[in-house]
């Protein structure tokens, strides 16, 4: 996942601060080397980690401590100012025209993922209620508008094609399809390069001039590093652009990008992106301040609450809640629950959202993917009674779900097991020992639907 390794120094680096009730230059000095050698490590601009640096030592040395933090939780909570400020401040939105279509330009190098995030833009936007409709204005690569049909179609987005006629006359008329037809939003899959060339830019050019954007989006690699920004900042010089998409956010990244580019470019990122996967959950909305609380190890809980609100009904929960209290609860409810948690995401990388999760305190804890798997298999391996009353699971019973899954039946008497002491545990959370929290319990099951 993007910025691990960086967190895991920087969190490092504070921890060796003294308390006291002022930050001494010589703490300061001594932090601060360490997080100008992560930064420059996680590939972010010299000039911005200099820039970064210097700020963070003028606000820390000497300053006053409150009552509640200690030396070190200060100069976290400066440099997690700083960071947030570095990536943006605060989220910025889309621009909306105030006479539909709203136009979206989409532009970026070959590689990036432009076409894959134009569809999750579109998906996401349909989400929103919007009605957007993508063109297809990419006709020199190999099956790019066959590869924009097929991701549409996968979102339920339709896709405005006129074969491999002039991109800029294609562009103007499915804005003019927009307005004939009530879409709402025109998303704009431009070509891309290998590399930046003139005639690309030329044509970008032509195509904004034709349809106005109200929003051009650059789709970047956020593994390419450096590389990204310095493509950024080109790509602004030329055309323009109002944001950025990161793409490939849960790969093998560094995070250098993600810190660099609005402070070269002045643009935001407004959206980031992990996995291949195509639906409306897999671009997100970025945040600064969340993305620096999570660099610092403070967890994101309300990107979790996100998550787990997109994924779980407010009425689910409450009968959820209701079989919990009245110790009813299936294995068929575990079942959802557990397939309900998989759709949030990696449920590693959901883990380091939660305060003080951080790589070292999930030193040895790893979810298997693949034994979850395996318990779901089990699950399924049973008859509707025996799901809803596992406790007529006897020896004869086991040995059937075991071969029907192909599992151990010790693989069933374990999940039976932790069936159980979910069941006392739970129970005992909405039961007499948290009724003097029974507010604080029903916002957490609304939010969390555990």
């Amino acid at each position: 996942m993007a910025f691990e390794s960086l967190a895991e120094k920087l969190q490092a680096a504070f921890k060796k601060l003294t308390g006291g009730g002022r930050v001494s230059e010589a703490d300061v000095k001594a932090a601060m080397r360490t997080v100008k050698l992560a930064l420059l490590e996680a590939d972010v601009n010299y000039a911005v980690v200099k820039d970064f640096v210097a700020k963070v030592s003028e606000k820390a040395v000497g300053a006053e401590i409150l009552q509640s933090l200690s030396a070190g939780q200060h100069i976290i909570k400066i440099v997690r100012d700083e960071l947030c400020e570095l990536m943006g401040g605060d989220r910025t939105k889309i621009a909306v025209s105030d006479n539909p279509p709203t136009v979206i330009l989409m532009c970026g190098l070959q590689g990036t993922g432009k076409t894959t995030a134009s569809a999750k833009l579109g998906a996401m936007l349909k989400k929103e209620g919007k009605k957007p409709v993508l063109a297809a204005c990419d006709i020199y690569r190999p099956a790019a508008i066959k590869q924009l049909q097929i991701v549409g179609e996968k979102v339920n987005v339709p896709v405005f094609e006129r074969g491999t006629q002039d991109p800029v006359k294609t562009a103007k008329e499915a804005v003019e399809y927009a307005k004939s037809n009530g879409f709402d939003t025109v998303i704009i899959d431009t070509a891309g390069r290998l590399h930046i060339d003139g005639d690309m830019m030329d044509e970008m050019v032509n195509i904004r001039d034709a349809v106005h954007p109200n929003e051009t989006l650059l789709v970047v690699d956020a593994m390419t590093g450096q590389d990204a920004v310095t493509i950024a900042k080109s790509f602004n010089e030329q055309i323009g652009m109002d944001g950025i998409i990161m793409t490939k956010m849960d790969g093998d990244t560094r995070g250098g990008a993600a810190l660099s580019v609005k402070a070269v470019t002045g643009k935001p990122i407004k959206f980031i992106s992990a996995g291949e996967k195509v639906d409306a959950d897999s671009l997100e909305p970025f945040y600064p301040d969340r993305m620096a609380s999570r660099i610092l190890g403070m967890g994101d809980v309300l990107t979790l609450i996100d998550k787990a609100e997109k994924m779980f009904d407010e009425e689910q929960a409450q009968k959820l809640e209701e079989k919990i209290r009245s110790n009813k609860m299936s294995l068929d409810d575990f079942l959802e629950q557990m397939e309900a948690m998989q759709k949030m995401g990696d449920l590693n990388d959901i883990l380091k959202m939660i305060p003080g999760m951080n790589s070292k305190a999930l030193s040895g804890v790893n979810v298997d993917e693949k034994q979850l798997e395996r318990t779901k298999a089990v699950i399924r391996s049973m008859t509707p009674k025996e799901r809803a009353n596992p406790e007529i699971i006897n020896y004869s019973r086991k040995k059937r779900i075991a071969a029907g899954c192909g599992q151990q039946i010790a693989d069933v008497n374990r999940l039976l097991k932790s069936f159980e002491e979910m069941n006392k545990m739970m129970k005992q959370l909405t039961g007499g020992k948290m009724k003097k929290n029974k507010g604080m319990m029903n916002a957490l099951g609304r939010k969390m639907r555990f």
